[in-house]
C-alpha cells in the first residue's frame, strides 16, 4: 500500500492505494470521477485521457502512486466557473460525438493539443488525435471541433 496526495480538479486529495492501482481506476473507483472512461486497458483507445501536470496522459498506463504530488485534471474539472472549456463547447457545437464513450478522452486530448498548438494544422490535429479511437464517427466532425476549439480558445 502507498499513501498518496495529489491535487485533482483543484482539490487536494489523499488516499491509501494498492501499489498496482491504475490512475484510471483510482479516479473512477475511489474518487467517483466516472467521466474518465476505461475502454481497453492497453492504452490503445485514449478514452481514459486526463491531464497530469498539464500533459495529456492515458490514465490506464499510469499507476496512481506515480501521480503523487501531481496536479490531475479530469473531464469533470475542465470547465471553469460554470463555463465550458473551448474544447467542450466545440465538441457540442460541432456535433463531434455519437455514443459519447470516447468523448472525454478526445476532449482532454484536444485541450492539450490546442494549448501546445494554438492554431493547429490538419496534420497536427491528425497526429495529435492518433492515440484516441472513436468507433462511431468518421472523425470529420471531431477534426472540425478541434479547429473550432482553437478558434474559441483564441477568442477567449
Amino acid at each position: 500500500m502507498a499513501k498518496i496526495t495529489l491535487t485533482v480538479n483543484g482539490e487536494k486529495r489523499s488516499a491509501e492505494v494498492e501499489d498496482r492501482t491504475l490512475l484510471a481506476n483510482f479516479l473512477r473507483d475511489e474518487l467517483k470521477l466516472t467521466g474518465t472512461h476505461v475502454g481497453c486497458d492497453t492504452s490503445q483507445c485514449g478514452a481514459c485521457t486526463v491531464h497530469v501536470d498539464g500533459r495529456a496522459v492515458k490514465s490506464c498506463t499510469m499507476l496512481a502512486a506515480q501521480a503523487e504530488g501531481c496536479e490531475v485534471v479530469t473531464i469533470e474539472g475542465l470547465a471553469k466557473n460554470g463555463k465550458l472549456h473551448p474544447a467542450q463547447a466545440a465538441f457540442t457545437e460541432c456535433h463531434a460525438l455519437q455514443c459519447g464513450f470516447c468523448t472525454p478522452g478526445m476532449i482532454m486530448t484536444t485541450a492539450a493539443l490546442i494549448k501546445q498548438h494554438p492554431q493547429p494544422t490538419d496534420e497536427q490535429i491528425v497526429h495529435g488525435l492518433e492515440g484516441n479511437l472513436c468507433r462511431c464517427t468518421g472523425y470529420l466532425n471531431i477534426v472540425k471541433a478541434v479547429k473550432h476549439a482553437a478558434e474559441l480558445q483564441k477568442a477567449k
